[in-house]
């Protein structure tokens, strides 16, 4: 296996800043608690997948080439 010596270099900025970095202070005052519900919009993100799903499945029919 041959070592990369850029991907060395990617990975240690990347996951090496963590050790750098200060202790984060107190949230700022206004931002919502933690544990709050995240499924306010989990309704319009799936008619929006769905559409989507329709739209890629349709684009794929019309794109088919046909066998001679």
């Amino acid at each position: 296996m041959k070592i990369i010596p850029s991907k060395i270099l990617c990975f240690l900025i990347l996951f090496g800043a963590k050790a750098y970095a200060g202790p984060t202070g107190p949230p700022p005052p206004g931002t919502p608690p933690p544990g709050l519900p995240i499924d306010s919009g989990i309704l319009v993100l799936a008619l929006v997948a769905l559409l989507y799903g329709i739209y890629k499945l349709n684009r794929l029919k019309l794109n088919k080439k046909t066998p001679m």
